[in-house]
């Protein structure tokens, strides 16, 4: 680790046999402040990998000696964080299909190029590379300061690499089966509420209040179907990034974490969208959610956007999210604490939210969600169970242990030994259960 960071740090590695390409890669990214070093021989460009550290790298395809494919297959070796683009002049798509499975390309782009496609690819490339560094050294400095999340600390990233690919792996398989239905969200939508809904530590129901006012807000402000949807759709999923990260950090209130813990938290929008990534279709919604965090006036994360700057679907959501949020903090349960939350989100009118959008959260008739339901599953507790419902998925011990595997048909006595285990405990089970 100590070699790594020592390195010196290039933006974008170019590597390509024309020499005319190079230049014009160079000054491409040189007029956009972006560093840069060129090979025109991949063998030199392993090289050059394993004496600095760089963000991306931009390798041609067609080269002798070597093609882009295996050089990208043997820089992994060096080092597989860089974002990989694959530079391609020619059509041949199973080649290029092989070259992304064979060296984990993240993008390919057929000469001659886009430039405005090209530079996007690569602020990308670079602002994801940054982010998993930024993790790193941040996981180092916690374990440091804070003996109690030393644990946490060690495993924070192999559990949400892994957390992340295992949802990412549901969602490629979805993609494949309903390659056909791309414009229809709602079964890709259904499966990861479902396991937002499952996971004892987050609120479905809390949930389904931001998506119905994320809705109610969008349809006020006369947006289109597409915006309407989406607003709803991103209230529903908003917590799905907190799914790879360890319980610690979302089981109690935000106020109640340390300010490391705090650092990591805010970073769960991000891990929504690297889990989102293969669910094309959720581009949108997947926008709204990691800008859920800006401010109107600037000051938020993680970009720091200001007013329109900001996607609409993601100031609709920061004001449903932290509008329910404060509702779940006021004790009192007559209507007036829905009056009581919006005037905590008033006194950050202009700074956090959109002054419009809290004029529209002002003039529609709130309702609070009353059914753990939604789309093809319900979330029950022992208490509930009848007989003859269907588990939706496998239901585990409060210490991890398999009590019934999905697809299992309740009778009286599994009803009747779920509820004697639940009895016992502090807190019901949550079984899920196909409608």
């Amino acid at each position: 680790m100590a070699e790594q960071v020592s390195k010196q740090h290039i933006q974008v590695l170019c590597i390509d046999d024309d020499e005319i390409v190079l230049r014009t890669l160079l000054r491409l990214l040189s007029a956009n402040n972006i560093t840069a070093k060129a090979c025109s021989d991949p063998l030199e460009g392993l090289k050059v990998l394993a004496t600095y550290s760089f963000d991306v790298i931009i390798c041609d395809m067609r080269m002798p000696n070597m093609d882009g494919a295996d050089f990208f297959a043997q820089a992994l070796n060096i080092d597989p964080e860089p974002h990989r683009i694959l530079l391609t002049g020619y059509s041949d798509i199973d080649n290029t299909i092989a070259a992304v499975n064979r060296g984990k390309i993240h993008a390919y782009i057929q000469k001659p190029w886009q430039n405005e496609l090209l530079l996007r690819n690569i602020s990308d490339g670079i602002e994801k590379t940054s982010l998993k560094r930024q993790n790193k050294q941040l996981e180092k400095k916690i374990k440091a300061q804070n003996s109690q999340l030393k644990e946490l600390n060690n495993n924070l990233e192999q559990m949400v690499e892994k957390r992340t690919l295992q949802i990412r792996k549901v969602l490629k398989q979805l993609e494949e089966v309903n390659e056909r239905e791309k414009q229809e969200h709602r079964s890709t939508f259904e499966i990861l509420y479902n396991f937002i809904n499952a996971n004892p530590y987050l609120d479905g129901m809390q949930a389904q209040n931001i998506a119905a006012t994320s809705k109610q807000i969008a349809e006020q402000l006369a947006l289109d179907k597409q915006h309407i949807e989406r607003a709803e759709m991103a209230g529903y999923l908003a917590q799905i990034g907190l799914l790879a990260m360890e319980p610690e950090l979302y089981k109690k209130p935000t106020r109640e974490l340390t300010e490391n813990q705090k650092k990591i938290f805010y970073t769960h929008p991000s891990t929504a969208q690297l889990m989102l990534m293969p669910a094309t279709h959720l581009h949108d919604v997947s926008e709204a959610i990691y800008y859920q965090f800006e401010h109107y006036n600037g000051s938020g994360t993680p970009k720091g956007l200001k007013g329109k700057e900001i996607p609409i679907t993601a100031m609709i959501l920061a004001v449903a999210r932290d509008f329910w949020q404060a509702i779940a903090h006021i004790t009192v349960q007559d209507n007036s604490r829905y009056e009581s939350a919006l005037d905590q989100l008033r006194l950050y009118s202009g700074t956090h939210y959109h002054p419009k959008i809290l004029d529209v959260l002002d003039s529609i008739k709130i309702t609070c969600a009353s059914d753990q339901k939604v789309g093809t599953m319900k979330i029950i507790s022992a208490q509930d169970l009848k007989n003859g419902m269907v588990l939706g998925h496998a239901l585990r011990s409060y210490d991890g242990i398999l009590l019934l595997p999905k697809g299992h048909v309740f009778g009286a006595k599994s009803i009747a030994k779920l509820q004697q285990l639940e009895a016992r405990k502090p807190n019901p089970f949550r079984i899920m259960i196909k409608n």
